[in-house]
C-alpha cells in the first residue's frame, strides 16, 4: 500500500484519487485554503485530511498533481518548499516543455518525476478514462490504479512523452469544439445560422443539434480549456508549427468563462450572447 497526496480533488481529480483508493492505498487530501465544495468531494469519498499541504508533502511517499495547467509550475514548487522526498507525477494538461521544466525542478531537489496525461473525462466507469504515462517510475504510478476504473497506459521512459499526447490529442478534440463555437457565433451574426444548419444536417444528420448541445455543455469547463489552448500553441510553436488557431481557441473559450460557478448549463441563447461579448 502506497500513501498518496492528491493536489487536487477537484471533478477530475476526485475521480483519480478514487481509483487509487478502490486499488488499496491511502489517500491523503489538503483541505486549506480549498473550497467548501472540494470538501465536501473528499468527505464523500472518505479521503483523509492532512490539512494543510506541507503535512500532507510530509507524510505521503507519491504526490498526484491535477490542476488548472496554468498552476502546474506553483504548485509543483509549494511542494518542493515542503521539503518533500518521493515520487511526484504531474497529470496536468501541459506542453512537453513545462513537464520538463517540472521534472528538473523535482530531481534537482532528489525527487522522483513522471509525466501524466489524462484523456478522457472523469474517471468513474471502465473504458472511458485513459491516462498516459512517461518516466522511468511510470509502472509504479500505473499500479496506483491497478483496480480501476482510470486505465493506465505507460509510452515511455521519457518525461515529456505523455504530456505530447496529450497536447496533440486535445488540440483536435478541444480545437474543434472552440472553431464550432466560433462559427455559432459567426453565423448567428450574419443571420444565416437556420442555412448552415440545413447544410449541416444534410451532410451529417443532427449535427446541428449536437453541435448546439455541445456548446452549452462545455462552458463549464471553459475555464479550465482557455489555459490548455494556451499549453497546446506552445507545443505547437516550439515544434515550429503556427501556434495562432490554438490561442484564438483560447480567446473562444475566455468568452464562456463567466459560466464557471453556473449550476446547470446554460440556455443556448445565453451561449449566443457570451460568444459575441454581449454578455
Amino acid at each position: 500500500m502506497e500513501r498518496i497526496g492528491i493536489l487536487h480533488p477537484g471533478n477530475m481529480g476526485i475521480s483519480v484519487a478514487v481509483s487509487a483508493k478502490n486499488s488499496g492505498h491511502q489517500i491523503l487530501w489538503a483541505s486549506e485554503e480549498r473550497s467548501d465544495n472540494t470538501r465536501k468531494r473528499a468527505e464523500k469519498y472518505g479521503l483523509e485530511d492532512a490539512g494543510a499541504v506541507r503535512e500532507l508533502c510530509r507524510n505521503c511517499e507519491i504526490i498526484l498533481c491535477v490542476c488548472p495547467p496554468s498552476y502546474a509550475v506553483d504548485v509543483a514548487q509549494e511542494v518542493l518548499n515542503h521539503s518533500f522526498q518521493g515520487l511526484y507525477a504531474d497529470l496536468n494538461a501541459i506542453s512537453p516543455q513545462k513537464a520538463w521544466k517540472i521534472a528538473g525542478m523535482m530531481e534537482e531537489k532528489g525527487n522522483r518525476f513522471v509525466d501524466g496525461g489524462i484523456i478522457g473525462g472523469p474517471a468513474w466507469k471502465p473504458g472511458t478514462t485513459w491516462l498516459y504515462l512517461s518516466g522511468s517510475d511510470s509502472e509504479r504510478v500505473s499500479d496506483c490504479f491497478i483496480k480501476g476504473p482510470l486505465e493506465t497506459r505507460i509510452i515511455g521512459d521519457k518525461a515529456g512523452d505523455a504530456s505530447a499526447l496529450k497536447m496533440c490529442y486535445a488540440a483536435y478534440t478541444k480545437g474543434r469544439s472552440a472553431l464550432l463555437c466560433a462559427i455559432l457565433g459567426v453565423s448567428d451574426f450574419y443571420g444565416i445560422q437556420a442555412y448552415l444548419e440545413e447544410q449541416w444536417d444534410i451532410d451529417d444528420p443532427d449535427f446541428s443539434v449536437k453541435t448546439k448541445n455541445m456548446a452549452c455543455r462545455i462552458t463549464a469547463k471553459a475555464w479550465r480549456f482557455s489555459g490548455e489552448m494556451e499549453e497546446i500553441a506552445e507545443s505547437f510553436e516550439k515544434a515550429g508549427f503556427p501556434p495562432g488557431f490554438h490561442r484564438s481557441a483560447g480567446d473562444i473559450y475566455k468568452r464562456m468563462e463567466l459560466f464557471k460557478e453556473r449550476d446547470g448549463f446554460p440556455d443556448y441563447s445565453e451561449v449566443l450572447a457570451a460568444l459575441s461579448g454581449k454578455k
